[in-house]
């Protein structure tokens, strides 16, 4: 078997299908297209769904690609393990109702053995099977692989709820003894057990049945249109026929790790951080190339933990500047063959890599100090106040937190820093009083006034400082905690109902974190301050920069606001008007008047109108004009409100607003408008609930996961019952069809309110046939309880010891004994999964059955009793049951 680059087993699995008149196809962009379930395409198989579900005809029923995928659910084991990786490249054959299982087996078998191809010895390779698939180990057996190669696994059989499904057949490959020091491996592959010696290489999917629920996998029916779906992953690939150890030695990796090992100063030797650093590279590259970018949501989070990740374990490894925008070039330079593109957009990529970087790296050395003090000093478990501390004035997100500690053997209270986190969020609610309060109370803001100038639609600006505040005090430096005021600021304060910004203050010597923003009584920006590093002097040259994202997504959420008055007056009513608003940057709340009623319907509604003029792509325009000539042009404002003679106009297509704060430059800015709930306040008052753009899917997420929850539970209670069903040969029709896909509007919240009451409808009635046919299967087996009846003289019993059998059950059989026969004693002893027992007794002849279980009872620690004729009880502990039963015996054996 000859050594083979990564490019020479891509040409080589390309000319082999093509040959076999297979399409080759690009590897679909990493961002799902029309799937908004996934975040990343993360299988070889997901870019082509649409053509296996049938939405789509695809050019050649035969497929060959190369698809890159990204996975980050198991992001703790890369570097651990030998195969691991957040982003991986999946080879793979496809046949789209074509070719089926004799041809998939055959051209397997052909590119891995023949010489011109893989040439890999037929004697190296092994299979596993599904052991009911025949079919397959006799293709195999007819290609010359050895029985004893062929190894069946319960597992392999590919299935994912309802519809297509079948057998699969997956290819190892045997690296040899060195690989087995104990002898052992080939035992613990046959059991399903990870082993180093046997790894594996493609899988083969024969999807050829239609799943079915309470359908039992033997009856399903085929498919009229059978498929083939394989994956075969190409570090694998390069790990066998590189001879190397593990996928980081691959050609894939090295050039990357070698590198590293130059910035490190550090020869690589296995250590953790250098693959993690070479996995997180490559999948930051390739996702930024797709269009990705770094945020504080979605995939975009994603991105952000990889580099953070990459960033803190390359400060282990002795590399303290920024260096991941370096290794840029190392990825572009291995795959630019594979994918071009790559060499079009390094430039782009180092670039955002590198702001990235510096971005973190302004707080990350803060922080990490901050979070060794804290180590030092805790033992065990790291307080949530603590962590939360670090989050909030540090910037130190959670999760690296939590790899910081789990590297000293500490755990982080999260259910504490989770409260730490509501209660800032409460905090927030009372800051505008506390603000105002501590504003027009303090002497030395109220003498203060020397101006300063707000300036709209920037993020970043240079200025100096102009007044230090802290306890009533204007200092001349500040080194903890206080009030700065500036020249020139682009912090927006709280007012008009939208939240301050936040972000930092920087001088030449010091660093300050900006966590509050508000008008002071002489009309300035006063910004509270936390000095982060350093000491802050009054008339500092300085430099702020808001928190970018942040007011960005204010800002989208107070243009929706405008945006959702309007279509309130277009729908519903042009009396409606405001009572008021809040506005960040997760949410928006707004509080109207309206003498109606508002349904469902008519929120979605207003929902739909309000996202079609969004996605109008409108100007957003600001205009300064007299008062008086904006109530002419009918610029709505607030009553409660005092206004200056000039006044700021917010015009949105045909909504005119007098307002201050900071908008959008175009309503396609804000993506998409989300209600997420209403309610009256009272007095014929109003309010709704709603969010934008990249919050949608969270806050909807959280809104409809108590019902999601609830849902899981009754789903779970029905499968349960179809299972016990399924064992005692009954048989019940359950199908619900829940939408999984990602919520996206009001109307999402409704469906899943409305769904619950249906699940729970539907299940009510699926346990009540289950009881009613159980009951009658019960009856209708009665001949096996009659052969257990014993006679002792006069007299007949019938002594039980069951397991988990419904009690409803158990007194209908009781019943029906008892009706049918005279002079009988029945007793049973129906033990549960808990270990707890449940007592029945039923009686028409001299022997009490309450007696009888009382005494039973007692003797179990339990208690019971009844009539004469009927009686039950319990224990908690089924331990005495045979002893109990004995007990019986001796008073059977009287009547004999």
């Amino acid at each position: 078997m000859k050594y083979m680059s990564h490019n020479e087993i891509r040409e080589t699995w390309f000319r082999f299908f093509e040959r076999h008149k297979h399409k080759k196809i690009d590897s679909f962009p990493l961002i799902p297209k029309d799937d908004k379930s996934l975040l990343w395409v993360n299988a070889g198989v997901t870019p082509l769904k649409k053509y296996f579900d049938g939405r789509e005809v695809p050019e050649s029923r035969r497929i060959v690609d190369i698809q890159k995928c990204i996975r980050t659910n198991d992001i703790e084991n890369v570097g651990v393990t030998k195969r691991h990786q957040t982003f991986f490249e999946m080879m793979g054959n496809f046949s789209i109702g074509d070719y089926f299982r004799d041809e998939a087996i055959e051209y397997a078998y052909q590119l891995l053995t023949l010489d011109e191809y893989f040439g890999i010895d037929k004697d190296l390779l092994y299979v596993t099977v599904y052991p009911d698939d025949k079919k397959t180990i006799e293709d195999w057996i007819s290609w010359g692989i050895d029985k004893d190669h062929i190894i069946p696994l319960e597992s392999n059989f590919w299935e994912i709820g309802e519809g297509p499904c079948g057998p699969d057949t997956e290819i190892y490959f045997d690296r040899g003894e060195k690989y087995d020091p104990d002898g052992d491996a080939l035992e613990k592959f046959k059991n399903d057990i990870d082993q180093e010696r046997y790894v594996e290489m493609w899988n083969n999917v024969f999807s050829q049945f239609n799943a079915k629920e309470g359908v039992d996998r033997s009856d399903y029916k085929e498919l009229p249109s059978k498929n083939i779906d394989t994956g075969a992953g190409l570090e694998r690939f390069c790990c066998i026929f590189q001879g190397v150890d593990s996928n980081f030695d691959t050609d894939l990796f090295v050039p990357i790790i070698k590198h590293i090992e130059e910035l490190s100063n550090l020869e690589y030797s296995g250590q953790k951080e250098f693959k993690i650093i070479a996995d997180h590279i490559r999948a930051i590259v390739f996702a930024l190339s797709d269009g990705a970018s770094f945020e504080n949501v979605g995939r975009g989070y994603v991105l952000r933990r990889l580099l953070r990740r990459s960033v803190r374990f390359g400060r282990s490894i002795n590399i303290e500047a920024p260096f991941m925008y370096k290794l840029v070039s190392d990825v572009v330079d291995i795959m630019k063959d594979a994918y071009p593109d790559l060499k079009t957009n390094r430039p782009f990529i180092e670039a955002k890599v590198l702001e990235e970087e510096n971005l973190f790296l302004k707080t990350l050395e803060i922080g990490e100090r901050k979070l060794k003090e804290i180590i030092k000093k805790s033992d065990k478990i790291v307080s949530g106040e603590d962590a939360f501390k670090l989050y909030d004035t540090y910037g130190f997100p959670l999760e690296l937190t939590e790899e910081y500690l789990e590297e000293a053997n500490l755990e982080v209270d999260v259910e504490g820093f989770n409260e730490c986190m509501k209660k800032q969020k409460e905090l927030a609610k009372k800051s505008a009083n506390n603000i105002s309060e501590f504003a027009h109370q303090n002497k030395a803001l109220l003498e203060f006034f020397e101006e300063s100038e707000f300036a709209y639609g920037i993020y970043r600006i240079k200025s100096k400082i102009t007044g230090i505040f802290s306890d009533d005090e204007l200092l001349s430096s500040l080194e903890d905690q206080g009030y700065v005021a500036v020249e020139r600021t682009c912090f927006y304060a709280t007012s008009g109902g939208q939240i301050h910004d936040t972000g930092m203050i920087v001088g030449k010597n010091f660093k300050a974190r900006v966590i509050d923003v508000f008008k002071g009584p002489n009309g300035q920006n006063i910004h509270k301050v936390k000095i982060l590093d350093g000491k802050m002097k009054y008339n500092d040259e300085v430099e702020l920069v808001i928190d970018k994202e942040k007011r960005k997504k204010t800002e989208a959420n107070h243009s929706s606001v405008h945006i959702l008055q309007y279509s309130l007056q277009q729908v519903i009513s042009d009396k409606i008007k405001q009572a008021g608003s809040y506005v960040d940057d997760e949410r928006l709340r707004f509080d109207f008047t309206y003498n109606g009623k508002i349904s469902d319907d008519t929120l979605i509604e207003v929902e739909d109108f309000a996202n079609k003029m969004i996605s109008q792509n409108i100007i957003v325009s600001t205009e300064i004009m007299p008062l008086e000539k904006a109530l002419t042009i009918g610029a709505m404002a607030l009553f409660t409100e005092k206004y200056m003679d000039d006044v700021r106009v917010v015009k949105i297509g045909k909504s005119v607003e007098l307002c201050g704060g900071t908008h959008v430059s175009n309503t396609s800015e804000i993506g998409k408008f989300a209600i997420i709930s209403c309610e009256s306040k009272g007095s014929n008052t109003f309010r709704i609930e709603a969010t934008s753009g990249s919050n949608i899917k969270r806050r909807l997420y959280n809104e409809i996961k108590p019902y999601n929850d609830q849902m899981v539970d009754l789903l779970m209670k029905a499968k349960s019952i179809m299972t016990d069903a399924k064992n005692k040969g009954i048989k019940l029709d359950f199908s619900v069809n829940i939408d999984n896909s990602e919520p996206t509007s009001y109307k999402d919240i409704i469906y899943n309110q409305n769904e619950l009451e249906y699940v729970k409808s539907e299940l009510k009635d699926l346990t009540k046939k289950y009881n009613d046919l159980l009951e009658k299967q019960a009856l209708n087996n009665l001949d096996k309880y009659y052969d257990k009846i014993e006679t002792h003289g006069e007299i007949s019993s019938l002594i039980l010891k069951t397991y988990n059998k419904d009690t409803s059950i158990l007194k209908s059989i009781c019943d029906n004994i008892s009706n049918n026969k005279k002079d009988i004693f029945i007793f049973i002893a129906n033990i549960k999964e808990d270990d707890s027992v449940n007592f029945i007794s039923k009686s028409n002849c001299e022997i009490n059955a309450g007696e009888i279980v009382k005494q039973i009872a007692e003797e179990c620690q339990g208690n019971g009793g009844g009539k004469k004729e009927f009686a039950q009880g319990g224990a908690k502990d089924s331990h005495n049951v045979d002893k109990c039963l004995k007990i019986i015996e001796k008073v059977l054996s009287k009547y004999e």
